[in-house]
């Protein structure tokens, strides 16, 4: 089965940007639709964007269309998430998902596998 790191995580000003990475093993991630979601304080974990096992789907929570960018290397394993014009709102732990079934979804439940998260602080 594959296992997830993900790493990049830090703290950001308004309107600042991140990458965070998501580096795979044990299994090649060419056969997941991956995904990110994130969970802020007190709040449900959210599904923020995923990708296709080809690269050519992607799919976003509408908050962060038009500033975040999911992107993957097969050959490096490694799945990626840029977070351009931040907000106060985007802060929360973000992690990092497989899904088996290699379909779209926003369901947590339907992701198998999971990083460990990496926190994303932005300040104001």
């Amino acid at each position: 089965q594959v296992q997830l790191v993900e790493s990049g995580g830090g703290m950001a000003q308004v309107g600042g940007s991140l990458k965070l990475s998501c580096a795979a093993s044990g299994h090649t991630i060419s056969t997941y639709y991956m995904g990110w979601f994130r969970q802020a304080p007190g709040k449900e974990r959210e599904f923020v964007a995923g990708i296709s096992q080809s690269g050519t789907a992607r799919n976003y929570l509408d908050s962060v269309k038009g500033r975040f960018t999911i992107s993957k290397d097969n050959a490096k394993n490694t799945v990626y998430l840029q977070l351009n014009s931040l907000k106060p709102e985007d802060t929360a732990v973000y992690y990092c998902a497989a899904n088996s079934r290699g379909f779209y979804s926003s369901k947590e439940n339907e992701y198998d596998h999971w990083g460990q998260g990496t926190q994303v602080t932005v300040s104001s």
